[in-house]
């Protein structure tokens, strides 16, 4: 197109205006605008805010495929470390700028640039550790992280992954119960009363927690419930069965309960830099065992309005040998409490016993702290050398193994030292209870230098 000068009344070559329209004051013809540009601004010459506000919003199937998997990830009980690992490998990989921020009890999500965040706060109650369910999330992310089904779709199969009828029936969870209370007894040196004593306890507690599971204000005393059963059947059958050791088959009667793993996840948070979530679940953890401390005080109370019996010898110590089976007993229950799949219980088994076995060789030549380290150490690297191979989560066999090492036990004695008004035999075991815990901690950090792992979980 040919461009002429203008003239008067606007006229241009090939065009020309009223001249009583724009000879008016005040009117300027259309043809006498200076042209103005359609283009975008520059970004140089707009401003940032200006610019995030054109920005197009994040896509809405990756956003929402994010939100869905980190709430199912968080629900079953995915530390905070692991989350926002995970949560963040998956938005790079679908191309979106995020951030994310997890507590035990919310997730916030932050999508697009600084200046203009979309942030989304999930509410999160912290449900029961379910390894099988993680293992399909993680799955279905690298399924989606790999362009083999879309965000959209992937989203979908989260709902159904979480909507899946559970892998254990209570017939056989109930079993697990008593069998992780009965060989727990024997793992803390009890003989075959505290055996039955602390099987039975553990049974009770399983039915409550059964039926309170979908009564969130009954489930929240399930506790200090509990720890008064504990102490109470203890007491009743050492009146009514002859002389047995109360603490060994009121601690084993509560083992399932005893917050050792989220103490030593506490501990793990805070070493990874994620202060706000390790501190909120050390602070649970601590209350838990004040709760059952309460309860353990007060069932204990049962024993003194009975009319007293005969003191007799206390029962011996069983074998070593049953201490190996009671093991393998325990990886069992540990492993349907967890609800891993039948496929893994074999490598729970073998994590398991390494860790139990290198943290009582430690124990031997350096220590219970070290013991505890060397432990860690030895369950972190196999599993993730495990994980390496099978391409599957570390967590399937660190989580059970580490029930095999977690310093509940030890915490729980500490509460019942202070109750009893023995404060330097509390203090002490207490101080020792936090040095398993961080020695855990830092075997498992090792492990992951030595052996890194191929998967955030």
């Amino acid at each position: 197109m040919s461009t002429g000068t203008w003239g008067h009344g606007g006229e241009q070559e090939g065009l020309r205006c009223a001249p009583a329209l724009f000879d008016s004051p005040g009117w300027l013809c259309a043809c006498a605008r200076p042209p103005v540009s359609t283009r975008p601004l520059d970004s140089a010459e707009a401003p940032p805010e200006l610019l995030a506000a054109l920005a197009p919003p994040p896509p809405g199937p990756a956003v929402a495929f994010v939100l869905r998997l980190g709430h199912a990830l968080h629900q079953h009980g995915t530390p905070a470390h692991r989350l926002e690992g995970l949560m963040q490998r998956v938005s790079e990989r679908l191309g979106l700028e995020a951030r994310f921020f997890s507590t035990p009890t919310s997730i916030f999500a932050s999508f697009g640039p600084p200046e203009d965040l979309r942030t989304s706060l999930i509410r999160v109650e912290p449900g029961n550790m379910d390894l099988e369910r993680l293992i399909l999330l993680d799955v279905l992310a690298d399924d989606v992280i790999q362009g083999r089904i879309t965000p959209s779709l992937g989203a979908t199969h989260v709902e159904a992954i979480l909507a899946r009828p559970p892998r254990y029936g209570p017939a056989l969870q109930l079993l697990c119960w008593m069998l992780a209370g009965a060989s727990a007894a024997i793992l803390f040196g009890g003989g075959w009363k505290e055996m039955g004593v602390a099987g039975f306890s553990s049974l009770t507690i399983g039915l409550l927690d059964l039926a309170t599971r979908k009564q969130p204000t009954t489930a929240r005393v399930l506790e200090p419930v509990a720890a008064v059963l504990s102490a109470a059947f203890a007491g009743l059958a050492a009146h009514f069965l002859g002389p047995l050791h109360g603490e060994v088959a009121t601690l084993a009667g509560l083992i399932v309960l005893l917050p050792g793993l989220t103490l030593t996840i506490a501990v793990n948070e805070v070493a990874t830099r994620n202060l706000i979530s390790g501190t909120s679940r050390l602070t649970h953890a601590a209350l838990v065992f004040l709760q059952l401390g309460f309860g353990a005080a007060l069932g204990s109370r049962v024993a003194t309005v009975l009319p007293p019996m005969p003191v007799g010898p206390l029962p011996a110590v069983l074998p070593t040998s049953t201490a190996v089976v009671a093991l393998v007993v325990a990886g069992f229950a540990i492993a349907v409490l967890f609800r891993a799949r039948p496929q893994d219980w074999g490598w729970i088994a073998l994590a398991g016993a390494a860790a139990f076995g290198g943290a009582r060789l430690g124990t031997l030549l350096l220590g219970p702290q070290l013991g505890a380290f060397v432990g860690a150490l030895l369950l972190g690297i196999g599993s993730n050398a495990l994980a390496r191979l099978r391409n599957r989560p570390s967590v399937t066999t660190v989580v059970p193994g580490l029930m095999l090492l977690v310093p509940g036990s030890v915490g729980f004695r500490s509460l019942a030292s202070l109750l009893e008004r023995d404060v330097v035999a509390g203090v002490d075991t207490a101080f020792s209870m936090l040095l398993v815990a961080v020695a855990l901690a830092a075997g498992l950090l090792s492990a992951n230098a030595i052996m890194p792992p191929r998967k955030v979980l």
